[in-house]
């Protein structure tokens, strides 16, 4: 689908009356990081589109980290709601799909009528919280080791994409990850062009590192489901990033992790269809 000046491929599902709700995913996924909620939500009468963000799997790869800053990632999801032809959407986001969705919500929010927002605290949050709690910086090493060039690319792709799939393996419940899912994300990552698209999304926001406190309040009803055991985000930026919404819920699943849809999913859904189903 095009929007703001590139292709997003898009995967559909739900009645196409449906109410539209948007799933955006992180990183290192792609829209198969949601393949656990598309099903419940199309089968609860929603319209569901699940895009692969740019420089991910089957979307477009603009070259140049300038290409990834939050608001051009942010102007491409407002182009797919325009493009839906719907005034507002139900929103959706994990990890840096999180991270966009806060920011069309506090930049555009006559376009989000709800926000749902898996573990990733407000911009705000995460700026203040790296720079200035030291435990925190050491959970984030990765992002600075993503900040060089082409070295991350070979780490990450070296044998196969070992070092991803240990990363995504070693961060998340035994079993959440099974062979049939990283045959698919190894198909994902081997997208020419995929790995550096991906890490640029990192590079960006170093160098931009100053946009995050200039998002301010959340004015559209809010929810935050926060697996516990994130081993790369504090819990302790969970209720500051709450705090600053006119109207969120926070809500902590202890025994998940980071990959809380994933490995938690009958509950997240569950939540998710009660808090978007709440308009009563």
């Amino acid at each position: 689908m095009y929007t703001n000046g590139i292709n997003l491929h898009v995967v559909m599902a739900g009645p196409s009356d449906g109410p539209l709700v948007l799933l955006l995913h992180g990183f290192p996924e792609f829209w198969y990081g949601w393949r656990r909620q598309i099903p419940a939500l199309a089968a609860a009468g929603y319209h569901v589109w699940a895009p692969d963000q740019r420089g991910y799997n089957r979307s477009d790869k603009p070259a140049g980290v300038g290409a990834y800053d939050i608001e051009t990632l942010a102007q491409d999801i407002v182009g797919l709601i325009e493009a839906s032809g719907r005034e507002q959407v139900y929103l959706i986001g994990h990890d840096w799909g999180a991270a966009v969705a806060w920011w069309v919500a506090g930049k555009y929010p006559e376009r989000v009528k709800k926000l749902a927002i898996l573990n990733v605290p407000h911009p705000t949050v995460m700026q203040r919280t790296v720079w200035e709690d030291p435990e925190q910086r050491k959970k984030s090493w990765y992002i600075f080791f993503f900040q060089l060039p082409w070295l991350p690319e070979k780490s990450l792709s070296d044998n196969g994409y070992t070092n991803a799939i240990r990363a995504i393996k070693g961060s998340s419940r035994r079993g959440t990850f099974g062979d049939d899912d990283i045959t698919a994300y190894r198909q994902a990552w081997s997208q020419p062009g995929a790995l550096t698209g991906m890490l640029n999304w990192y590079r960006a926001a170093v160098r931009n590192q100053g946009m995050g406190v200039s998002l301010g309040r959340i004015r559209v009803p809010t929810l935050m489901i926060w697996g516990a055991n994130d081993i790369a985000l504090s819990r302790s930026m969970a209720q500051p990033s709450i705090d600053l919404c006119d109207d969120g819920r926070l809500v902590f699943l202890e025994e998940a992790s980071h990959w809380v849809q994933h490995e938690e999913p009958e509950t997240v859904n569950r939540l998710l269809l009660e808090f978007l189903g709440d308009d009563a």
